[in-house]
């Protein structure tokens, strides 16, 4: 076992899963992995008092390395830490009861909107057949995303994210956001996800409406 430091975490981006630690004593701040903290169910966030060793890196350049969250009660960062622990479980909450009622109403507008639109303008079976691959694709990258966040790997971007369910892979991301717990809890990302699934079903209503999701047309 090294030497062990103190300081708090600084810059923490959760969706790339890295940021820097500023030690109390002073000196440059310490880039820092989500690795670094093991298999701990909290989330790391900007403020949080660590403990932790130094090492090099690949490139010479020094990392935190068994990081551990400090748990002092004269802490300024354990003040502030029951806090963020007792919103947590009613944001939880919040998302796990909202998720159900967007959900359900997301797929009930589009079961009812793709049957009118079959039923009046002949949508060909292979739009759906094409939603519900780009929904398996896209379930399959936010698993791989979650995985990668987990690991401290490269990650898929929001945007591409985002872009997927833009392109009709709304439903899985649904499912994934629900079954996969994964950017179930960001509320701007959850923001933006439901303005794709809008945008998306705009956009099949007009083009069934038009007659481009006729097999003819194609």
């Amino acid at each position: 076992m090294g030497v062990k430091f103190q300081g708090t975490l600084t810059n923490w981006n959760d969706d790339r899963g890295f940021g820097f630690i500023k030690p109390d004593g002073g000196g440059q701040d310490v880039f820092v992995n989500i690795k670094a903290f093991g298999r701990v169910s909290e989330r790391p966030t900007n403020g949080a008092k660590l403990a932790f060793e130094v090492e090099l890196g690949a490139e010479g350049k020094k990392r935190a390395t068994r990081v551990e969250y400090i748990r002092s009660a004269g802490s300024s960062g354990q003040r502030t830490q029951p806090a963020n622990r007792s919103r947590r479980p009613a944001s939880a909450a919040s998302n796990s009861a909202s998720w159900p009622v967007l959900a359900l109403v997301s797929f009930a507008i589009f079961a009812v909107l793709y049957a009118w639109a079959t039923f009046r303008w002949g949508v060909h079976y292979y739009v759906l057949l094409g939603y519900l691959a780009i929904s398996g694709w896209t379930y399959v990258m936010y698993m791989h995303d979650k995985t990668a966040a987990e690991l401290g790997e490269w990650r898929v971007s929001e945007g591409g994210l985002h872009l997927l369910g833009l392109l009709g892979g709304w439903p899985g991301a649904n499912l994934a956001q629900h079954f996969l717990r994964h950017k179930s809890k960001k509320a701007s990302f959850r923001v933006k996800h439901w303005v794709m699934v809008s945008l998306n079903l705009g956009f099949f209503a007009f083009m069934a409406s038009n007659g481009m999701l006729r097999l003819e047309y194609w």
